[in-house]
């Protein structure tokens, strides 16, 4: 995953999304975002029949470990994110400009998911697990190799 480099910084400060700070959206849009899951996903779903087909065992959202990783594989400490394109930052550069609506909520916003994302993997790293982090078209398009990456890092361990 390609992000700016946030470690060094003081957490971004995400503006609440309220009319009197000057955001406004319109009924319609705000009944399309209510519905955005953000577990049980179909990525995570189709990511997880392939797992357990494949023999892994796994849990869901541990919430014991920082940023609450959609699946779990204690055996082999091994966490994995599931990632949506807009939330995380994928290709964050090109993606930016684009942001016509309430730019000055979604673009700190979305930087500060980013800036979470690297420190929850650094406190999950130190804790001694490995972060596998798939962006949702990934798991959809290619979700072979996504497996094919964490059966290699698990047939690495030797155990």
């Amino acid at each position: 995953m390609q992000m700016a480099d946030y470690t060094q910084q003081t957490p971004i400060k995400v503006p609440r999304f309220e009319e009197d700070a000057g955001f406004y959206t319109t009924p319609v849009r705000s009944a399309l975002m209510s519905k955005i899951k953000s577990k049980d996903t179909k990525p995570e779903i189709l990511f997880r029949k392939k797992l357990w087909a494949s023999g892994l065992r796994y849990r869901k959202y541990n919430k014991n470990l920082p940023g609450n990783p959609d699946i779990v594989i204690k055996k082999y400490k091994l966490v994995i994110f599931i990632d949506g394109e807009f939330w995380h930052g994928y290709k964050w550069n090109e993606k930016k400009g684009k942001i016509k609506a309430n730019r000055g909520f979604w673009i700190p916003k979305i930087e500060r998911n980013m800036q979470r994302d690297l420190e929850n993997n650094t406190k999950i790293a130190a804790l001694g697990y490995k972060v596998f982090r798939f962006w949702n078209n990934e798991i959809i398009k290619r979700p072979q190799t996504c497996l094919d990456m964490v059966f290699g890092y698990i047939h690495s361990l030797h155990i």
